[in-house]
């Protein structure tokens, strides 16, 4: 530990003087002694008898040459700056008066302190009391022009010292007005928080200086196929913080002739959040003709969507979690009969929160769209994939 400033290294301090036929100089700060100023001529050193030095006068005995810059005075050491002196031996002279016992030094610390009677050391107790802090009193008087001499010790001590290890600053040593930030945990790997539905409140980790999140509403489903199929159900909202983060669900597959499609859902970031918000993809078209095949669903950056469904088949339902919608149902008869289209995706976000961090959000996570039912002569569509958040706090 250090007690006062830090220990630091710099360059020897060096006077550069020019020799003008006089034997005087005006130093820049005042050495210790002669010896704490190493002194050159013309690059020729000088003994410390040929010049003497009084606070911050150089005094040559002889003077020096003429000469730009020919007289060097380097300081091996200059006195400390900004540090209080403390005494910690205080001496009181008396002289006593016929049978004087009471003598007044100085206060002191009872235990530290010598008492000198014409120069004998007398023995505590026996000879004197000093008990109280500010007398001492002699067991006999002392004679008309003894020397009574008291030598009192400043006790220090460095039970306040602030160890040099983690840890030891607390704010009680810190001045009023002054608020510390959350510390920099150098070299903590990111802690990951995922939710794969419901709702909630998510706690931001003690120290956590950002969040980074990325979640997707919930896929739209797809449509039936065949003669008065059912719509695919439109997928969740997925939220983070309220209406901080907002990805909407895509809407569901509609059966009918190809030209029916299915939206993706919407993106939408607000203060102090910022990111990349991406509108999910339109559900996919079935394919006309007899037979014919239900549209597959909506990608989303999670991937996951239904396939397109071969005649005969059922659509197939997006991966949980993933917020892509579920391919539409096929169609197996000739006729008037219809496929369904494929459900959209759920609106997409990945965002950061740097600034005004607060201490927990609320989310909620969007649900997959139910799939359509089946008509006469088809198959029923695939499910949307529900949503999904993944929230990562760096520290």
């Amino acid at each position: 530990m250090y007690i006062g400033n830090q220990p630091y290294q710099s360059a020897f301090l060096t006077d550069l003087f020019s020799g003008n036929g006089g034997t005087t100089f005006t130093m820049s700060v005042a050495p210790a002694n002669t010896a704490s100023v190493l002194v050159a001529v013309s690059g020729v050193l000088q003994s410390p008898d040929t010049y003497s030095v009084v606070g911050t006068t150089l005094t040559f005995t002889q003077a020096p040459p003429t000469g730009t810059g020919n007289i060097s005075a380097r300081y091996l050491g200059i006195p400390a700056s900004g540090v209080t002196t403390t005494a910690y031996r205080t001496v009181t002279t008396f002289t006593a008066t016929a049978s004087q016992t009471t003598f007044t030094p100085p206060s002191y610390t009872v235990g530290f302190i010598n008492v000198y009677r014409n120069g004998v050391l007398l023995t505590p107790t026996s000879d004197y009391t000093a008990s109280n802090g500010t007398t001492v009193v002699l067991a006999s008087g002392a004679a008309s022009g003894d020397t009574v001499i008291v030598e009192s010790f400043l006790v220090s001590s460095v039970l306040n010292a602030i160890p040099n290890t983690a840890g030891s600053i607390s704010s009680n040593n810190i001045p009023s007005g002054i608020t510390l930030n959350s510390p920099v945990i150098i070299g903590s790997v990111p802690q990951f928080t995922a939710y794969t539905g419901g709702s909630g409140t998510y706690t931001v980790p003690t120290n956590a200086r950002y969040l980074y999140i990325k979640m997707v509403g919930g896929g739209g489903g797809g449509a039936g196929g065949g003669t008065s199929p059912g719509n695919g159900g439109n997928g969740g909202t997925t939220t983070f913080g309220s209406s901080l983060l907002t990805c909407t669900g895509g809407t569901g597959g509609v059966p009918g002739n190809n030209l029916n499609t299915a939206s993706g859902g919407t993106a939408t970031i607000n203060s102090p959040a910022t990111g990349l918000a991406i509108s999910g993809a339109q559900g996919g078209n079935f394919v006309g003709g007899n037979y014919a095949l239900g549209g597959a669903g909506g990608s989303s950056p999670f991937g996951g969507a239904g396939a397109l469904s071969q005649g005969g088949q059922n659509g197939f339902a997006a991966a949980s979690n993933s917020g892509s919608g579920g391919s539409g149902g096929s169609y197996y008869t000739t006729g008037t009969n219809q496929a369904g289209t494929g459900g959209g995706s759920g609106g997409y976000i990945e965002a950061y929160i740097t600034s005004s961090l607060a201490s927990t959000y609320s989310y909620a996570v969007g649900s997959g769209g139910a799939y359509g039912t089946s008509g006469s002569g088809g198959a029923v569509g695939g499910s949307g994939g529900s949503g999904v958040i993944i929230v990562a706090a760096f520290f």
